[in-house]
């Protein structure tokens, strides 16, 4: 004799309960709905009765944001006059740590309205501490070598310009690449500056600039010629 297959058990059906639940959610959800929309249409009605309320809080809107803006160009020219006025003391210099001292150096160069100066040292810089870009459209790239000791402090030499040199044209596309350092360069790092082009900011020039007023490309010789013309050229 052959078996029969059992026989299959009918599909379980949804309860009276839990079809009751969902009917009662898609009520709620209807009356939430239709309650929004009542509600939207109650505020419409209202503001188109009093519609010089609205134009009211527009007004009182425009006249908050033109307030806003007003106060946020205040600062920026206020930022803008703290720049221009910027002068360091070679003391002080001296007397920052070399974070402080590549920081420093960026606001000297927005000061010379380089307003995209960036401090980018750190662990992998690649021989940029600053990067920015002059009135004039020419692009900086700047090691910074700080010395607690001033002159009194080592010497910088030949292997740092070597490492600026590797990477200030071929990889950060400078224009202009500059080593500022507040202590001293050895005559073996000048001349190899001078047969790769690169500008050498020492302790002397350092002062001239940071306690003056004039930008860094008026006190260096031999700086490339403008990329565009501007009012400055």
């Amino acid at each position: 004799m052959t078996r029969r297959p059992p026989a299959r058990r009918p599909a379980r059906r949804p309860s009276r309960r839990r079809k009751q639940q969902q009917d009662t959610q898609l009520v709620a959800a209807g009356v939430a709905a239709a309650a929004a929309i009542g509600l939207v249409v109650v505020v419409v009605n209202w503001l188109l009765a009093h519609w010089w309320i609205l134009l009211a809080a527009l007004l009182l809107g425009a006249l908050a944001a033109g307030g806003w803006w007003q106060q946020r160009q205040q600062r920026l020219e206020w930022e803008r006059v703290k720049q221009r006025a910027l002068r360091y003391a070679i003391s002080q210099l001296d007397a920052l740590t070399h974070q402080q001292f590549e920081v420093a150096v960026r606001d000297l160069m927005r000061r010379d309205g380089c307003s995209d100066a960036l401090r980018v040292g750190g662990r992998g810089d690649l021989g940029a501490d600053v990067k920015a870009t002059d009135p004039h459209g020419r692009r900086w790239v700047i090691q910074c070598k700080h010395r607690r000791s001033g002159n009194e402090g080592a010497a910088v030499g030949t292997p740092d310009l070597q490492v600026l040199n590797g990477t200030g044209r071929p990889v950060h596309k400078a224009d202009v690449v500059v080593l500022v350092t507040n202590g001293r360069i050895t005559q073996p790092g000048r001349d190899f500056a001078r047969q790769q082009r690169l500008h050498l900011v020492d302790r002397q020039v350092l002062a001239q600039w940071a306690t003056g007023s004039r930008p860094l490309w008026e006190l260096l010789p031999l700086i490339p010629p403008p990329r565009r013309p501007t009012a400055l050229s």
